[in-house]
């Protein structure tokens, strides 16, 4: 682990790795037939982790906790560190690529109705060789538990076999969901929860322009869009900021 990316935020150890090394970090667990859940980290997550002890440990047990916001990343730099911030989407990108390269099969599941299938569609287009298949899941309780269509869902899944699995049920449930469910898909080499990024593979959401992602700013475009997102940026942009430089001053004492 590069001690110069990583850091440490309510007690959880944050992986800032661009994706070579998070690969680098991810083979060496499967080497060992470990499967890799992935946790792309923003500061409604730990925020939900520093109120919801349940959660924390669900987070604390994933292979990696990626820098998937400025805000985290900025959290990075005030406690030493040289994290790189990859989105969620960035990440899930590099997935697919390297899924294509090593033959490896490919699964969605969440997102609104229609939403992974039309994810799916556009993939297909943009990666024609990678095998993929899509399913909606049902509904999932905060503690992961599935429904019906989501147990029919998971034997489908069995049955495909996916070697990656993308999961866009939402914090804290995709967090969950995975760790209740992974065991039971043998095949799942890495499991990551995707929160949005189905919406914007599949056309129903626009990300913001690479101007506000590069400045940081895509809080401000998804404010403008969706006013109804005002108290989950409210959380990420002013009380998670307040919340750390706190917690630096009185630190919590578990870490992992």
């Amino acid at each position: 682990m590069s001690s110069r990316s990583t850091f440490t935020c309510f007690g959880l150890v944050i992986h800032g790795y661009g994706p070579e090394e998070a690969f680098l970090r991810i083979d060496d667990g499967l080497a060992h037939g470990k499967q890799a859940m992935i946790v792309t980290a923003n500061p409604e997550i730990l925020l939900e982790a520093k109120r919801n002890p349940g959660y924390w440990q669900v987070l604390r047990r994933a292979e990696l906790r990626l820098v998937d916001s400025f805000g985290l990343k900025l959290a990075g730099i005030i406690s030493g560190s040289r994290p790189t911030r990859m989105s969620g989407v960035e990440f899930a990108e590099h997935l697919l690529q390297e899924a294509v390269k090593r033959g490896w099969r490919v699964a969605f599941i969440g997102g609104a109705a229609g939403v992974a299938d039309k994810a799916a569609w556009e993939i297909r287009k943009a990666y024609p060789t990678l095998v993929l298949t899509a399913e909606q899941g049902g509904r999932v309780g905060h503690d992961g538990q599935d429904d019906e269509a989501g147990a029919e869902a998971r034997f489908r899944l069995t049955q495909f076999a996916p070697d990656i699995l993308l999961v866009g049920f939402g914090h804290p449930k995709q967090e969950t969901w995975i760790m209740k469910y992974l065991a039971e898909l043998p095949s799942v080499k890495i499991a990551i929860g995707v929160g949005g990024t189905l919406d914007y593979w599949s056309g129903t959401k626009r990300r913001a322009p690479r101007m506000f992602q590069t400045l940081g700013l895509e809080w401000l475009w998804r404010l403008a869009k969706e006013p109804n997102r005002w108290k989950r940026i409210l959380n990420a942009v002013i009380v998670f900021p307040l919340v750390f430089l706190w917690d630096r001053i009185s630190p919590v004492q578990r870490t992992a």
